[in-house]
């Protein structure tokens, strides 16, 4: 049986079976697609853009320039659930954007739980001032780098064992 393309990370797997490469994270919403980047190397996220539509094709088309410009050897998904671990009707949204992406570029995409991460996003937005309707443009980003950032310390926890 064939490996399937999208895993959920939820147990971890090794960075070192990775080669070394770009990595894009995604938190999925309806209105909005936080986009962070990172290296398998250095494990280190950074926010990179938010893609702000609702229109799918229009949503991809920004998601294939990234592709082009970055070349990531892995995708991340953010899977939201409710604190209990149960999902709920943005677990299933993320689950069939993350089969897209691979439907789309036949690139890997790891599912990796994302509980709290746009709470944790807006208090560190607002500790460093920027409040209000001013997160709006950089929350779901900021949430993207906490999700990609989480997968890289586990990963390198993980190798450190």
């Amino acid at each position: 049986m064939a490996e399937s393309p999208i895993d959920v990370q939820l147990e971890c797997q090794s960075l070192e079976q990775l080669p070394e490469g770009t990595v894009l994270a995604f938190d999925f919403g309806k209105r909005r697609i936080g986009v962070a980047i990172g290296n398998t190397a250095l494990g280190i996220a950074h926010p990179l853009v938010t893609v702000d539509s609702e229109v799918t094709e229009q949503r991809f088309a920004m998601i294939a320039k990234l592709i082009e410009t970055w070349q990531p050897i892995l995708l991340v998904v953010g899977l939201p659930m409710y604190p209990d671990g149960t999902t709920h009707e943005l677990t299933h949204l993320s689950q069939r954007f993350a089969r897209r992406l691979v439907g789309r570029f036949n690139i890997k995409v790891i599912l990796k739980d994302e509980r709290y991460t746009s709470q944790t996003a807006s208090v560190a937005l607002r500790e460093a001032g920027i409040t209000g309707r001013k997160q709006k443009s950089v929350l779901d980003q900021i949430a993207a780098q906490q999700i990609l950032q989480s997968f890289f310390d586990e990963q390198h926890a993980i190798t450190r064992r």
